[in-house]
């Protein structure tokens, strides 16, 4: 079913057009107006299509209130008039409302199939209830835990069944980082050509569910939490559902605006634990049943026993195990789980060198590539030596093996992690920020 509601707008406007030709003369009107297309009306506001922007502008500074107000008199309830300037803005905007509203989000991705335990039953009884509108006081709805937990999969499965129960309600999903990106690019837009930025604040201010996966990433980002500061707040004085999911709860976020954090706390706060080992083999055998696999209880046991806290990997281990026996054509027994996929359970997790690099240049809010260039910024020279000091604690690698991934001299690396070192005991900002960079890095997706 199309999102815009293109036809009764334009319908809306017909009859708002005849009233303002007995308002306006026909000078104005072939100036300003005569080219106007109603684009949508929903319950909350009227999208109008101006045929440049100087139609746009004019009909902001003078018209707004007088078509406002016959928009009322036509509709029989208030709305807000928003204003597009030109074809291009107005397909732009058709495409955004007419695409799934929900972005990204996977169908699959259900309650139905999100395996429930002792370490995530609050966290799914309230993304239940927040998806069946039943909820107005979890808002904001805050889900928190390690990576591979299922946090996604509530925030997915939220969407989903919320769109089931009120098709005609706007789902926005974004992630944290993603939304800091936007948010950079409305404003160089907005520098070449006027309402980018109006534009990128009406995506969001729009919605009745506004989804965030990983809101850690807006900490520590000046501009990107004033403009979520404001976004919050317009969308929780309109009544609309917020849900956020991190990595941590909101009083662990050091770089996190104090106004924020209280706010992220205004809600409901739950967070998903590693599963235990029942959940874990219940986990087992649902992701070898979605792939049409026989497991049998022996199998499942062991991938339980061995896989204790992150239910990606209990996915991909399942999936590998799968393949493994259908190419051989090897029944599945523990032998050949210990066989195909025993170097799984044995492998140390740790980072690598690009991990830490790509890490601290979010961290730090840093172009990609910064820390192995040239640059030598004071900013840029402090984020290069914290990750010469992570690769250092968190990696095997050697001095020398540092200074090749950060295009520095192996001496300039053991100068840079004894500075950190020395710092880090008096300079309690340094201390917390190391701490938030190795759970970001340990978080790695």
């Amino acid at each position: 079913m199309p999102r815009c509601n293109t036809e009764r707008a334009q319908a809306i406007w017909r009859s708002v057009m005849n009233a303002l030709r007995g308002d306006l003369s026909s000078l104005v009107i072939d100036t300003y107006i005569e080219y106007a297309k109603g684009v949508d009306i929903t319950s909350e506001y009227f999208v109008l299509c101006c045929e440049n922007t100087v139609s746009r502008d004019w009909i902001e500074r003078s018209q707004r209130q007088n078509i406002e107000r016959l928009l009322l008199e036509e509709v029989g309830a208030p709305v807000q008039l928003r204003l597009l300037a030109g074809e291009e803005e107005a397909r732009a905007y058709i495409a955004e409302r007419e695409k799934p509203d929900a972005a990204g989000v996977g169908s699959e991705y259900t309650f139905e199939n999100f395996i429930v335990g002792g370490s995530n039953r609050f966290a799914h009884a309230a993304a239940q209830a927040v998806a069946a509108g039943e909820a107005t006081s979890y808002n904001p709805l805050f889900i928190y835990g390690g990576s591979g937990l299922g946090k996604t999969h509530l925030l997915y499965a939220i969407a989903n069944e919320f769109r089931r129960r009120f098709p005609a309600k706007r789902v926005t999903y974004v992630r944290g980082e993603d939304f800091t990106n936007e948010l950079i690019e409305a404003i160089r837009e907005g520098r070449l050509r006027a309402g980018r930025e109006r534009e990128f604040r009406e995506k969001y201010r729009s919605s009745d569910l506004f989804l965030v996966d990983d809101i850690q990433f807006i900490a520590g980002k000046e501009a990107t939490q004033e403009e979520f500061f404001n976004t919050f707040n317009a969308l929780h004085e309109a009544g609309k559902q917020i849900v956020l999911t991190s990595d941590r709860p909101p009083k662990e976020m050091s770089r996190l605006e104090e106004r924020l954090r209280t706010r992220f706390e205004w809600g409901v706060i739950c967070d998903v634990q590693p599963p235990d080992l029942e959940t874990r083999v219940v986990i087992v055998r649902s992701k070898a049943s979605a792939i049409g696999m026989d497991m049998p209880d022996a199998v499942a046991m062991y991938v339980a026993e061995n896989i204790t806290s992150n239910v990606r990997q209990i996915e991909g281990v399942v999936k590998k195990l799968g393949a493994y026996s259908a190419l051989l054509r090897e029944p599945i027994t523990v032998a050949t789980a210990q066989h195909a996929i025993g170097d799984v359970f044995t492998e140390k997790s740790e980072p690598t060198a690009d991990i830490i690099i790509e890490e601290v240049e979010r961290f730090f809010d840093l172009d990609r590539g910064s820390l192995a260039g040239k640059r030598r910024d004071a900013r840029t020279a402090h984020a290069r030596q914290v990750a010469g000091y992570l690769m250092r604690t968190m990696t095997k690698l050697s001095f020398p093996e540092i200074g090749r991934a950060l295009g520095r001299h192996y001496s300039t690396i053991m100068y840079s992690v004894d500075q950190v070192v020395d710092s880090r005991r008096t300079d309690r900002q340094l201390d917390t920020d190391l701490k938030d960079l190795t759970i970001n890095i340990t978080n790695h997706q």
